[in-house]
């Protein structure tokens, strides 16, 4: 645009110079937490460590973590599995090792070999669902497991099996998770101790099969990363194909391609993605399209459920909001959310990163839906790291969402266990759900405080602009709006290490040695 407003600050002022070597950055040195916490393995890391010089690389060391944290989980879940899943209705809750896997392997036809989709449940085995109400990657996946479970026993025996199966197959799927996010911002591969060591990943990561779609959206990150948004496509589509939140990241990444003129990236990426959704979804679509369907009716159809503000209105008022009031709502709340995502994209001082406009449009999501599940805390963990990766901030957050996790178990408790005495009541329950809804706030309200102040941007304060941005990276504008045509010149460089956002960066240590 010819207009002055539409001039970007960053063509007038001269680039800075990236250094020769671009060293790793190391948490202990920039992040008090991580400073103090390392005194339990030995203190920071030293000047002249030799990072990358051993086995014990630091995307290797984040995997075992995550493997040694996902395994400290199912520990969690041992009351359960040995028998508060089958004995008692109350005590899965009040030990809080509840697990939607175990339930539905009878309950959705698993243990009777029905086919996904196509085959209609049993009422009385179903609770009248008629069809398996998941996304049709994640009916695979559970398929899948079925497939490697032994059809022998009792049926306790089989349930058993089932959920350490697909235990087995969510881990993998959290190594996924923490060494994508750990590869994802080259110069910061220790972030990805946030991700392993995460208490809610641990908590919640065996209730459902949310890490599916998790990590394959971490994969797609990654991706895209190292500027290959035709992969990022595909394995967006694939992701969207397991749980719906995924194609939100269609959003942040719309306004920013659109920011920096990157339309044919832009393009590319959505292709991919439209292809990969299709590729899983057309056949079943053509051939059991009632089963298809389950999930998104299923989801218009759901009323106000657990988690959500909105059930603290229905559950405090005479005249509680009706299913289609609050699909309408949510929606209009979504959308107004996003526009402002856009309006914070266009107006910023310098282009936003990525990731932090993911995570805002995904957290947007969560807060103003119906429900939420304890297990929808996975899907903000990666894109939490990459946007905001400081220890105190993350940690607070985690916090948050570990006194929700707690809260929601012990709520069921206490209404299904006939005791008035025994678990959390109702006010109680709603105390729980503004913990989780101020604490996702807050860690929202600091990432927006860091794009419209970059200087504040833990990773920009290291010298990157958008690592995980990929053909973003060291992007020129070629529109924008309002103060980003004229920026404090404190926003659009600020002293800290000066880097060339315009030369690719040589690959690390840890990403030579893999």
């Amino acid at each position: 645009m010819p207009s002055a407003e539409m001039t970007p600050a960053s063509m007038h002022e001269p680039e800075p110079v990236r250094p020769a070597t671009a060293e790793p950055v190391r948490p202990t040195s920039e992040d008090e937490i991580a400073r103090a916490g390392s005194e339990l393995i030995g203190g920071p890391l030293g000047r002249r460590a030799l990072l990358g010089t051993s086995w014990w690389t630091p995307v290797r060391v984040v995997a075992l973590v995550a493997i040694g944290m996902f395994a400290l989980g199912l520990v969690q879940k041992a009351p359960c599995y040995h028998s508060a899943w089958f004995f008692g209705a109350s005590s899965q809750y009040t030990k809080a090792c509840y697990s939607d896997i175990p339930h539905l392997y009878q309950g959705r036809g698993f243990a009777d070999h029905l086919v996904p989709y196509f085959d209609r449940l049993p009422d009385d085995m179903s609770g009248g669902m008629g069809y398996l109400e998941y996304p049709v990657l994640t009916g695979v996946f559970m398929e899948v497991a079925s497939w490697l479970t032994p059809h022998s026993g009792s049926i306790q025996h089989q349930e058993q099996w089932y959920w350490f199966v697909n235990a087995g197959m969510l881990m993998v799927c959290a190594a996924v998770i923490a060494v994508c996010v750990a590869r994802t911002h080259r110069r910061r591969p220790w972030d990805g101790l946030l991700v392993a060591l995460a208490p809610a990943l641990v908590l919640t990561a065996t209730i459902n099969w949310d890490l599916l779609a998790v990590a394959l959206t971490a994969a797609a990150m990654l991706m895209w990363s190292r500027s290959r948004p035709v992969a990022f496509g595909v394995l967006l589509g694939l992701a969207t194909a397991a749980k719906l939140y995924p194609v939100f990241l269609l959003g942040p990444l719309l306004v920013l391609c659109w920011r920096a003129g990157k339309w044919r990236e832009f393009t590319q990426a959505v292709g991919g993605a439209l292809i990969a959704w299709l590729v899983v979804n057309l056949p079943v679509m053509l051939f059991a399209f009632q089963g298809w369907s389950k999930f998104y009716t299923f989801s218009q159809e759901r009323g106000v459920d657990f988690g959500s503000f909105w059930l603290i209105w229905a559950q405090n008022s005479t005249n509680p909001p009706s299913t289609g009031f609050v699909n309408t709502v949510a929606m209009v709340l979504v959308v107004l959310c996003f526009l402002g995502i856009a309006a914070l994209a266009f107006t910023a001082p310098r282009r936003p990163r990525f990731a932090q406009l993911a995570f805002l449009i995904v957290a947007a999501f969560i807060v103003t839906n119906k429900v939420y599940s304890p297990q929808y805390v996975l899907w903000l963990v990666p894109l939490a790291v990459l946007a905001r990766p400081k220890w105190r901030d993350f940690l607070i957050w985690q916090a948050c969402e570990v006194a929700y996790f707690l809260g929601i178990w012990m709520y069921l408790a206490y209404t299904t266990s006939g005791d008035a005495h025994k678990g959390l009541p109702t006010q109680g329950y709603h105390w729980a759900i503004v913990l989780h809804l101020v604490g996702t706030l807050y860690l929202c309200a600091v990432v927006v405080r860091d794009i419209l102040m970059p200087e504040r941007d833990v990773v920009r304060r290291s010298g990157d602009d958008d690592p995980s941005g990929g053909v973003l990276d060291g992007a020129q504008d070629v529109f924008v709006l309002g103060a980003a045509a004229h920026p404090p010149r404190h926003a659009a460089h600020f002293e800290g290490p000066q880097v060339d956002w315009g030369r690719p960066e040589p690959p690390s240590l840890e990403d030579r040695s893999l």
